[in-house]
């Protein structure tokens, strides 16, 4: 079987994964690059249970467990576990640096929200492209292009439109992130968006340790930030706050970050600790999370279409529920029906997004 996949992010990475795993022909169709978007710029922060009680439960259960069976065999994924805390700090840069531990002493961290046993953390961009060789070294491909249409016999989908080429297939996966909006104008799909979101990695060595922040902030003479960090096994840390309605741009090569955040977030990160003041920055960055009306996501067949699939609007989750992901929709392309229960993000339990809309970008 012949399963071509709209998106070289991890979520259409782990499709074609799971799908050459299972031996059938993975074709992943890819714009601007593996994890040039969202991919590679998120936090790839890994929770057991911070969605118990809700939808996705059992999917990013799963999924944790996924990945840290992957975590070994995932060339440059740079997957190992950590301790994460919760705190609270005023933002000031003037702040010196705690005697015992790293953080600046105008931060308070008085709670823990994860053992080494319950969160852990990989390296994105890594990742995504290390289970890409992995794909390929399975019989999985990439094709640079854009797909402009599908292709139809009766209410089936035979493949893609690349501009004036074809590349037929069996089955097609929109795993486009938020341009997967854009696929509205051939399939029956709600409205999926971008939640923009801006990070810095700076080169920090082993001076930050393996635990991850998440904290409240009062900038100075400003609002209220919730900044992340996540030290990586790489020797570099992850800062990220500051989100923003910012249009998507139909471009994905087109993101750029919103004027003035990069130096809001640098001051933000100078009063979480020192050590980022003087540290070099490796990426000053944004990206666009995919978002749905609900905040769940799309996985599963697109309605009255036979042969089409949809995985995306994932949100913060993503790099966290890709495994898992993944292996739900080769199960549901190649078995008929996934062991994880995927009811909850059916596409049809949103309306249709209207085409017509798409004209006005």
């Amino acid at each position: 079987m012949r399963v071509v996949v709209c998106g070289g992010g991890v979520i259409g990475v782990a499709i074609a994964y799971f799908l050459s795993r299972r031996g059938a022909e993975a074709i992943v169709v890819e714009s601007t690059g593996i994890a040039h978007a969202a991919s590679g710029k998120s936090g790839g922060f890994l929770a057991l249970d911070w969605c118990d009680g809700g939808p996705l439960s059992a999917l990013a259960r799963r999924s944790f467990a996924l990945h840290a069976e992957l975590g070994p065999t995932v060339h440059g994924g740079g997957y190992r576990r950590l301790v994460t805390y919760g705190g609270h700090g005023n933002g000031s840069p003037a702040a010196g640096r705690r005697t015992d531990g790293w953080t600046s002493t105008a931060v308070t961290l008085d709670r823990r929200l994860g053992t080494p046993e319950t969160t852990a953390q990989i390296d994105p961009a890594g990742f995504t492209r290390g289970l890409m060789r992995l794909a390929e070294d399975r019989g999985a491909s990439v094709r640079p292009g854009r797909v402009t249409g599908l292709l139809r016999t009766g209410d089936r989908v035979g493949g893609v439109a690349l501009g004036n080429e074809r590349l037929e297939a069996d089955a097609v996966v929109i795993a486009m992130g938020p341009w997967s909006i854009l696929a509205a104008a051939w399939l029956p799909l709600p409205a999926v968006y971008g939640l923009k979101g801006h990070s810095i990695v700076y080169r920090t060595g082993d001076a930050v340790p393996p635990e991850a922040l998440f904290l409240e902030i009062r900038e100075r003479g400003g609002p209220e930030a919730s900044p992340e960090v996540f030290p990586r096994a790489d020797g570099t840390t992850y800062v990220c706050a500051i989100s923003s309605d910012s249009p998507l741009p139909v471009d994905p090569a087109a993101v750029e970050p919103d004027p003035g955040a990069i130096d809001r977030l640098a001051a933000i990160a100078a009063g979480i600790s020192p050590i980022f003041a003087s540290a070099p920055v490796v990426a000053a960055q944004a990206c666009f999370r995919p978002v749905t009306a609900d905040g769940l996501p799309l996985i599963g067949p697109v309605p009255g279409v036979g042969g089409a699939y949809v995985a995306t609007g994932h949100s913060v989750w993503g790099m966290l529920n890709a495994p898992a992901t993944g292996e739900a929709v080769s199960e549901l392309i190649l078995d008929g029906a996934s062991a994880v229960d995927l009811a909850p993000f059916a596409p049809g339990r949103l309306p249709s997004f209207d085409p017509a809309r798409l004209a006005a970008r």
